[in-house]
């Protein structure tokens, strides 16, 4: 919340490492939190509510989906990571003879771009995976814009949301280390984190045909209880996984947290202020 908090879960990585079991519930209970703020501030610039039929690309595990249906809004999700939508169900798909099960059911798919409920057009498709740190994170989203904009309303509403500058995200030089491990093993592959632009969204807009209509910014501090958690929900977001690939595993948790030493505190505590940037567009 590319590989990617910026991964492409519609073009998942068979390489992947295969811990995905674990790596997934390391999401959902450590790092999906910290993108909390972002959800929340585009719900409340847009209205999220019992009118929005919303549709998530890359849903993840469903925490924002499941702030969406609190609103009332009927939400669909689609992700290509088994693992984590297997919790987005545990979340958002409780027992029919559940308490206090929703009304209006969530609707979550592995593969493809679902029809709204009962037929009706989405009037609205988010895009929580920021996008802007790595080099290619965005390739898989324009083709699936293209594929999911013809099941909307007409002027229907799509947010998109990237990293913001790297100066103002402290995790910024915490993620140079999977570049540096990456480009130190396999020099001859360009690519692994790169700075943010100032234009990333709008280039994505742009290449799908979308009309910009706002932007802001929200402030998403990353914070954990320990140097371990902070480390597990790090790794959780595949960010790092080409330098798992490039070297192996405990060499990259051993750098990751070493770089985090500047931002422990001294109750043991990580803190890592940041900011991510949203553009809100229109089809």
């Amino acid at each position: 919340m590319t590989p990617t908090l910026v991964r492409n879960l519609w073009d998942a990585d068979p390489s992947a490492p295969a811990d995905a079991g674990t790596r997934a519930r390391d999401w959902a209970e450590i790092q999906e939190r910290m993108l909390a703020p972002l959800y929340e501030a585009v719900y409340d610039r847009l209205e999220v509510g019992p009118a929005t039929r919303m549709l998530s690309l890359g849903c993840g595990s469903g925490l924002a989906l499941l702030v969406a249906a609190a609103r009332g809004a009927q939400v669909t999700g689609v992700d290509s990571d088994r693992e984590r939508l297997a919790l987005a169900r545990e979340r958002l798909l409780p027992d029919e003879s559940t308490e206090g099960a929703p009304a209006h059911r969530a609707r979550l798919h592995d593969a493809g771009f679902p029809s709204g409920a009962d037929g009706a057009p989405y009037d609205l498709i988010t895009v929580f995976e920021p996008i802007g740190c790595a080099a290619g994170d965005s390739e898989g989203l324009v083709p699936a814009l293209e594929a999911a904009l013809p099941l909307t309303a007409r002027g229907a509403t799509v947010v998109l949301t990237g990293w913001g500058p790297p100066e103002r995200c402290a995790t910024a030089p915490v993620l140079r280390v999977a570049a540096r491990l990456t480009e130190s093993a396999r020099p001859q592959r360009p690519g692994g984190w790169r700075p943010t632009l100032r234009d990333d969204l709008e280039d994505v807009a742009g290449r799908a045909g979308l009309k910009p209509d706002g932007s802001g910014r929200v402030s998403c501090p990353f914070g954990y209880a320990d140097p371990d958690s902070a480390v597990r929900g790090l790794l959780s977001t595949g960010l790092f996984d080409a330098a798992v690939r490039a070297t192996d595993r405990s060499q990259v948790e051993k750098e990751v947290a070493e770089a985090l030493h500047p931002y422990r505190r001294p109750d043991g505590t990580v803190w890592m202020p940041n900011v991510f940037r949203y553009l809100v567009c229109t089809t």
